[in-house]
């Protein structure tokens, strides 16, 4: 941080004489809160790094499938939510084939059923009907054979009605052998492997219908996170291939910046570190971002190492982030120790000008018993828990005001009272 010089206390009373406003013009006190300006001896002091905003993810979102476009419902900028809809291909085609492919599967499916319901009541009651009727047949022709053999015996029939009433009960026999088997196949029921391969069959015409029903969904490309559109690559009626890029999405819930830190400065720099980000399109907030990797390969010449960052993000009042992906960034590292740094509270700090000031509470120089608020320009440096590096015109112990400072005027009389939180220097406190 380029060295200051520092004023006295004495000094700031100057400014509060010179910069305020007749008494009598001066509205009711300000409601306000103060802490000190902190001194902390053998800290780690910044240095100045410069960097590039990176959005934390980024997907270039493409089509797994070949389809014509007839739906592009976002637009270059517009905020998506995960899974929403980014572009929808033709489906009528596939539709018809997975009707189809459906139908197919219910077919499988009674197949199955039915083989494993086996035979209905009166199919069983219909194969013992023949089995009797085969059966009494038998017997008939076995009682005409003896009948006929005998007269036979007696020469009171021809050899060829003997043959004739033989070759009838031999057929009656096997009608009968025929009736009960089939009746025992009906009450075996079907074989195990017929069943298997109707399950085999079933199971592929069931995939078939996923393997469709996978491609309907991949018809509809949907964007992978919740984020912003950044480009698009296609349009309502194109033809695009599997693979072909159909938009761009990054999320900026939180920003990713990298530095390029000497390898002399690499040991002050640690995992959780804490640094300020300046973002010269984004004046008059206060960012703090945490070290996240120190890659451990530098460049061979420069002997740089790449520091990363990652910084949460914030958002202005309409809901779209204030820091965006490409920005200009000036970071500050911790890269030296020394022996003295003056430190203010992160809330004692008013954004947005020329330069960042802090209002000091001084007594008021016409009636030392109010209180007054003195506005002081500081240069800021590296971040430490709640409290800021700074310098100008400061003193160990001086009153800063950290609530109410938002619209103080110079030398305003203000009556303080307690903070609702006081920050203490290295506790973890939140960007503002």
């Amino acid at each position: 941080m380029p060295h200051v010089r520092r004023m006295s206390f004495l000094a700031a009373l100057a400014i509060v004489g010179s910069a305020s406003t007749p008494a009598a013009a001066q509205p009711g006190p300000a409601i306000v809160s103060i802490a000190p300006v902190v001194e902390r001896k053998n800290v780690e002091a910044g240095h100045m790094f410069v960097g590039t905003v990176h959005p934390i993810r980024r997907s270039v979102v493409g089509s797994a499938v070949d389809g014509r476009v007839t739906d592009f419902p976002v637009n270059a900028g517009d905020k998506v939510a995960a899974k929403q809809p980014l572009a929808q291909l033709l489906t009528k085609q596939l539709e018809i084939q997975i009707a189809a492919a459906e139908a197919d599967l219910r077919l499988k499916q009674e197949e199955l059923r039915e083989l494993k319901n086996g035979a209905r009541p009166e199919e069983l009651k219909e194969a013992k009907a023949k089995t009797a009727v085969a059966q009494a047949l038998h017997d008939y022709m076995q009682q005409k054979m003896q009948r006929t053999k005998a007269l036979f015996e007696r020469n009171a029939v021809s050899e060829d009605q003997m043959q004739d009433d033989v070759s009838k009960t031999l057929a009656a026999a096997q009608a009968l052998v025929a009736a009960q088997a089939a009746e025992e196949l009906i009450v075996a029921g079907p074989r195990p492997e017929r069943i298997a391969q109707a399950e085999a069959r079933e199971a592929v015409a069931q995939e078939e219908v996923n393997r469709l029903r996978d491609l309907l969904v991949k018809h509809t490309i949907i964007a992978p996170f919740d984020g912003y559109v950044v480009r698009e690559h296609t349009e309502v009626g194109q033809w695009i291939r599997s693979g072909e890029l159909v938009a761009e999405v990054e999320d900026l819930s939180e920003v990713e910046l990298e530095a390029q830190v000497l390898e002399s400065y690499l040991d002050h720099v640690r995992l959780g570190t804490e640094a300020r980000i300046e973002i010269p399109a984004v004046p008059g907030r206060l960012l703090v971002a945490q070290v996240t990797a120190v890659v451990p390969h530098g460049d061979e010449r420069s002997r740089n190492f790449p520091v990363r960052l990652r910084l949460k993000n914030q958002f202005d009042a309409a809901g779209n982030p204030v820091v965006k992906s490409g920005m200009f960034a000036r970071i500050w590292l911790p890269t030296e120790h020394r022996d003295r740094v003056l430190m203010v509270p992160q809330d004692a700090l008013v954004l947005g000008g020329a330069s960042p000031l802090v209002y000091a509470a001084v007594p008021d120089r016409a009636d030392p018993q109010k209180t007054t608020v003195a506005p002081l320009p500081v240069q800021i440096g590296t971040v430490f828990g709640g409290y800021v590096e700074a310098s100008g015109a400061l003193e160990p112990g001086m009153p800063l005001v950290i609530e109410g400072n938002e619209r103080l005027r110079p030398g305003q009389e203000v009556r303080v009272v307690p903070a609702s939180r006081t920050a203490v220097p290295g506790e973890a406190t939140s960007s503002q």
